[in-house]
């Protein structure tokens, strides 16, 4: 017999394999004897979301992944503040009225780096940041830094636009400023562990914090090189847990 749940929520991305947010929410569910489901959507193309929506008529809201966290926003009925200035979003709420889907766009990637990350200053003066990736995450990220007041460039294989940098024009220099590296590229992401962003890390010292959007594999190869070189290191599972805790209230807030 077929169990139907009274609300559905899920996660859209390519590729899914490697994240925990069906674990996370199957398990707060059943603490907390909540009947819904949460669903992995892997895709090739972000879908007409309108129409998906109509499909799955009981989906209450979505999370958003790689690669789609930027061009999902043009899909959107309405983006809240500060997706525009952002320009990337991770959260979707469903409302319908009668025969109307409305689709409403947030992002909380913004208050889980910002939560994750200020316990990891404290007792350190970090005036520049190198944020590895210029994808949608990169974008949340720059966001937090800035309103932190830390510098930061983007380091990228194709640098062309300002504020961005190659990863071999990364020199000594460069690493004695920009203390704290934050990946947001999905290079040593599962199941390809053995890869890491192409920073020297013979270059780090006990004076740099990694930090890696990535929360699984738990130790990445970049922050084991960056421990190895004594550097305060964290993995992005904490972020990943407040921005779900956050994507709920959202999508349970009438």
């Amino acid at each position: 017999m077929q169990v139907i749940f009274m609300d559905i929520y899920g996660l859209i991305g390519k590729p899914l394999e490697h994240s925990f947010s069906g674990d996370y929410f199957a398990q707060k569910f059943q603490k907390k004897h909540i009947d819904a489901e949460y669903r992995l959507w892997e895709m090739d193309a972000l879908p007409d979301l309108h129409e998906f929506a109509r499909q799955n008529p009981q989906l209450k809201g979505l999370n958003i992944t790689i690669p789609y966290k930027r061009a999902v926003l043009s899909e959107m009925d309405e983006i809240y503040t500060p997706v525009p200035i952002v320009g990337s979003m991770n959260v979707i709420k469903v409302q319908r009225n009668g025969g109307t889907i409305s689709l409403k766009g947030f992002n909380t990637d913004i208050i889980g780096f910002e939560k994750s990350l200020k316990p990891l200053l404290k007792g350190r003066k970090i005036i520049r940041a190198l944020i590895l990736g210029t994808g949608g995450s990169s974008h949340s990220v720059a966001y937090v830094l800035r309103k932190l007041g830390i510098y930061f460039s983007f380091v990228t294989r194709h640098p062309e636009k300002m504020e961005t940098v190659g990863y071999s024009w990364i020199t000594s220099a460069i690493m004695e400023e920009f203390h704290l590296i934050v990946n947001t590229s999905p290079v040593g992401m599962f199941p390809d562990t053995k890869q890491a962003p192409a920073i020297p890390y013979e270059l780090i010292t006990p004076n740099h914090i990694l930090f890696d959007l990535i929360y699984n594999p738990e130790e990445t190869l970049f922050l084991k090189k960056g421990k190895a070189q004594g550097a305060l290191v964290k993995n992005g599972l904490e972020m990943l847990k407040i921005q779900a805790e956050e994507s709920w209230k959202i999508w349970k807030k009438r």
